[in-house]
């Protein structure tokens, strides 16, 4: 489809709240741009909220 290990567009969608030992990492549920409504849940570093683009370097893994 397209070039493995390009870096994809997603929109943030749903903030699904804090994770990691300190609380500095936030769960997202992203839907990526070039794929049509697919969507996938990330950790996110830094502030974000809904409607950001976030650049994923590698769109395959998926949070737990």
């Amino acid at each position: 489809d397209s070039k493995a290990g390009a870096a994809r567009l997603a929109r943030v969608t749903k903030v699904l709240g804090r994770t990691g030992s300190r609380g500095g990492v936030t769960q997202v549920r992203v839907e990526i741009l070039e794929e049509n409504g697919r969507s996938i849940i990330r950790n996110v570093k830094g502030p974000v909220r809904d409607g950001d683009v976030l650049t994923l370097l590698e769109s395959e893994r998926e949070a737990r």
